[in-house]
């Protein structure tokens, strides 16, 4: 058997044609909660991305031994057409580890990108930073979802007619864009001439899937301020969300209940072209799956 030191290690773009055994690899080395099914969904996104790849891989033998997944798409921020990278899952078997960083140069030496990373791991973050990553704010209240009546003049519904109904404009495209997306839920508030769009995903926590995490508002933030009570029963009776992990900087606000975390898990974007404040959490892993 060769020493691994004279293995020949190629860092190689993940296609198509690689998208089931990538999938397999995440399931059985990264994750194994989620199926390969599952994992193949940030492989195939439903909106109309046309990607260079679907990230790297290292390969050794025709045997993955690592692989970083991107998602990819391109959106209009502040008046400008934009492309954007989205570091989606990163994987690399312990004795490969040392090739890690030829992963993420291969990602990162694609120009005309702007990069985000929404769910680093403890030691990704520092690694981000180094590679002129910054953190995001996301200072995020956990707010408890309790039983509320329903308030006269408001309705609160993840009714998908209802929902496409009501939406218009760039709500309307990301809609369309996220309506398959396995992981996003689309939640309206309606009152008057007014709607507020919040799309959701679930959460763990402590291994416990009881969380909702907000990743986009639409429409009047007044509204799903003034909603939020109704909102917060209805994520908890529709989606069995005991609570939801606020994000201010997401919300726009912060809900009166509840009690900021001391150490919100960390979000980050690479760009000199995209303001913090208009990033939010589309066209990424945390609308695409579920773990």
């Amino acid at each position: 058997m060769r020493h691994m030191d004279r293995e020949k290690i190629d860092v190689r773009p993940i296609m198509v044609r690689d998208a089931d055994a990538v999938s397999e690899f995440l399931h059985d080395h990264l994750n194994s909660r989620v199926s390969p099914a599952a994992w193949g969904a940030i492989l195939a996104p439903p909106w109309g991305a046309e990607p260079p790849n679907h990230g790297f891989q290292l390969i050794v033998d025709d045997r993955i031994v690592g692989a970083y997944v991107a998602v990819y798409s391109e959106r209009d921020v502040d008046g400008e057409r934009r492309r954007f990278c989205n570091l989606a899952a990163f994987c690399v078997l312990e004795d490969y580890r040392a090739h890690s960083l030829r992963l993420m140069r291969a990602i990162l030496a694609q120009r005309g990108f702007e990069f985000t990373d929404f769910s680093p791991s403890g030691n990704v973050v520092a690694l981000n930073e180094r590679l002129g990553f910054a953190v995001l704010d996301t200072a995020t209240r956990l707010a408890p979802n309790l039983p509320r009546f329903p308030r006269r003049g408001l309705t609160v519904t993840d009714d998908p007619i209802i929902v496409a109904g009501a939406l218009t404009g760039q709500d309307a495209r990301v809609y369309r864009d996220h309506r398959d997306a396995p992981a996003a839920r689309h939640i309206v508030a309606i009152a008057q001439e007014e709607y507020a769009y919040l799309i959701v995903r679930k959460d763990r926590r402590k291994r416990l899937p009881f969380f909702s995490t907000p990743l986009y508002v639409g429409g009047s933030r007044e509204l799903l301020r003034s909603a939020w009570p109704q909102v917060g029963s209805h994520l908890l009776f529709r989606h069995a969300a005991l609570a939801t992990l606020a994000e201010r900087r997401v919300l726009g606000f912060v809900p009166t209940l509840g009690f900021d975390l001391t150490a919100p898990r960390a979000k980050m974007l690479r760009s000199r072209n995209v303001r913090a404040e208009a990033v939010d959490y589309l066209y990424s892993e945390l609308t695409l799956l579920e773990w």
